[in-house]
């Protein structure tokens, strides 16, 4: 088969690789409808993360099941079904806290790369997330909104939950990237009265605005945090950090009134944080790998299905696998939001 394989930083090519096989009674084999790049997909790509030269690449994926492991019983081959970047076994403490994306099953992990025609998946029997019908029953756009719910749209909700964001509240999102933007999304889901959205790109403060943006505040730094001040009076009641840079975390923890919350699910890019500044105002740091089986199946694939959020904006260039280093390349020149794949 096909597969995106990282070579070394800044490229990416398609490669034929040996197609996955079943390796164990809980796996999958999965064919691949759609997938895409991902933000920290960028890391390796830029050579800021380390990664093995000849690894294949990817974790966001829909596609259909051709094959199922012995003890994999709910879903079946034909299904159409939703890929997480997690592979929760449903049976563990975390998983059954609502927490899937830390599940403790040492066999999670393993699954080979998601920008190919086909996956070897883990966990499939409670992970994978089912999707009524065919693909062909959906629209393109359908498709795309269906496909963030593998990662970005989950991992913006999760944002938005571990916030705490509740009816009528103000919210700042930190982040105008897919997932800083499906934090819109799931922050006007979960009811928040008015939405602010720190961003400095023209397309993407429009596309938060769409989503249900409020305001937006350009400025970094203390200059931002002086608008957002000036905006709220005593600050936001929570805040979604989806950029992960020290910058973002210090800042984002200046910005809630006394009390506030922030959901972090910005990928930590320096180990280093100084915690006094929660002390002070009182403020929670919540967050981390989000829960995407468990957020899919509550409520984000029935508000896809329902047309109540069109989540798949954030795709706004899309590409076949043979196309893989424009697919990159588009993201990381910041000429597209979010790159999708077309297979």
């Amino acid at each position: 088969m096909k597969a995106a394989v990282f070579v070394k930083p800044g490229l990416v090519e398609m490669q034929e690789v040996e197609k996955p096989t079943i390796q164990g009674p809980k796996d999958a084999i999965i064919k691949t409808v759609r997938a895409s790049v991902c933000g920290s997909d960028l890391w390796f790509y830029r050579g800021i993360s380390e990664r093995e030269s000849g690894s294949q690449v990817g974790h966001e994926a829909i596609g259909i099941v051709e094959e199922i492991g012995s003890a994999v019983t709910n879903v079946k081959p034909g299904d159409f079904v939703i890929a997480p970047f997690t592979h929760g076994c449903g049976k563990c403490k975390a998983c059954l806290a609502g927490f899937d994306g830390d599940c403790l099953d040492p066999d999670k992990s393993g699954s080979t790369g998601y920008q190919a025609e086909y996956i070897g998946y883990k966990n499939a029997d409670w992970s994978l997330v089912k999707i009524p019908g065919q693909p062909e029953d959906y629209s393109d756009e359908q498709l795309m909104s269906l496909m963030t719910l593998s990662d970005v749209m989950a991992t913006g909700y999760h944002a938005a939950a571990t916030a705490e964001v509740k009816p009528g509240d103000t919210v700042v999102v930190m982040g105008d990237g897919a997932v800083g933007l499906s934090g819109v999304i799931a922050a006007k889901l979960r009811g928040a009265k008015r939405i602010i959205l720190m961003s400095r790109h023209a397309d993407r403060q429009a596309l938060g605005k769409e989503f249900g943006a409020t305001d937006i505040v350009e400025e970094r730094d203390q200059a931002g945090i002086d608008h957002v001040m000036k905006l709220t009076g005593a600050g936001a009641d929570a805040v979604l950090e989806c950029v992960g840079s020290e910058q973002a975390v210090n800042t984002a923890v200046k910005l809630g009134r006394p009390g506030a919350v922030v959901g972090r699910v910005g990928i930590p890019q320096d180990p280093m944080m100084n915690t006094n500044n929660l002390f002070w105002k009182n403020i929670g740091l919540r967050g981390g790998i989000a829960a995407v089986t468990t957020y899919d199946r509550k409520l984000l694939l029935q508000a896809v299905l329902d047309g109540k959020i069109n989540p798949g904006k954030v795709f706004t260039k899309q590409f076949e696998l043979k196309d893989i280093q424009k697919a990159y390349e588009a993201m990381d020149k910041r000429e597209a939001i979010k790159s999708l794949l077309v297979f």
